[in-house]
């Protein structure tokens, strides 16, 4: 009989032929749960294990292992993207560069997003931003209850969009859902082109989001965990464009040299105590 495990991930073009059952196996049933948007899957997952697996943001398990959650991941991108784009500004209040931003008040969903991670990291070690004297403002809690923010994060309960436009913030840095008002521009200027020229640098892409599974249900099923990569992978070729770039690398290699720079972020705008080794979160 086939082991069943519950599962969450989003809709994306290399897991909907598992979620149509395109991609079947013999030895594992997935068992989808769907949560909209998916980054509200983490939250239980992290502090209730919600799920035998789920896609998880990078920084949110990057906490989880620093504080033991008995999660561990897999080398299966589900979400990445280039992040020069999301941080915005109100064009009706005046030109804003990234040699503006210090001193600034930006907002931010939660201070350990894994987008804010990727484009503070990027504005600092890419620009040259010096955040020390900037006040950063929530609205949310982190998904790891254990991880605290650092003092210069301050909580607010209005919406993000409308401080901006309204000029309580001066910046502020979105994820997939960008708003639509013509007011608010690109901080970073061209950044399509910035993006391809970091690219060109780094030679990697910003992953978000893997997939973690519960450390109970990998000494369990340790072939389920198996199969269930097998069957991720197996989505990925269908999906894959030929000669695109690849945003959803797979493997351990493919991932290194992304999870070690997120990793000197991390530490960096103190999400995360000291560094841990790539062969460490596997």
């Amino acid at each position: 009989m086939p082991v069943t495990l519950r599962i969450a991930i989003g809709d994306y073009p290399h897991t909907l032929p598992l979620k149509r059952g395109d991609i079947a196996s013999d030895t594992l049933k997935l068992d989808f749960v769907e949560v909209k948007p998916i980054y509200k899957a983490f939250k239980p997952m992290v502090r209730e294990h919600a799920y035998d697996a789920s896609e998880m943001a990078l920084i949110t398990f990057f906490q989880a292992k620093e504080h033991d959650k008995g999660l561990k991941l897999l080398p299966a991108t589900m979400l990445a993207r280039f992040q020069h784009h999301t941080v915005l500004y109100n064009a009706e209040r005046g030109r804003l560069t990234p040699r503006d931003l210090a001193g600034k008040k930006i907002g931010v969903r939660s201070y350990s997003q894994t987008t804010g991670a990727w484009v503070r990291g990027i504005l600092e070690n890419d620009y040259g931003v010096n955040f020390a004297g900037v006040q950063w403002v929530t609205f949310e809690d982190g998904h790891v209850a254990e991880a605290k923010d650092p003092a210069t994060v301050e909580r607010s309960g209005k919406d993000m969009t409308q401080m901006l436009i309204g000029g309580e913030l001066d910046a502020a840095i979105y994820g997939s859902a960008m708003p639509d008002d013509r007011r608010l521009q690109s901080v970073i200027p061209d950044p399509e082109n910035a993006a391809r020229d970091w690219y060109s640098k780094h030679k990697l892409v910003p992953v978000n989001h893997m997939v973690v599974v519960t450390q109970e249900f990998a000494i369990a099923h340790p072939g389920a965990v198996a199969e269930l990569y097998r069957m991720l992978e197996a989505g990925k070729k269908v999906a894959d464009a030929k000669g695109a770039t690849d945003l959803t690398p797979f493997g351990k290699d493919a991932n290194a040299a992304t999870l070690d720079l997120l990793m000197g972020y991390a530490v960096q705008q103190r999400l995360v105590g000291g560094k841990i080794a790539a062969g460490e979160l596997w």
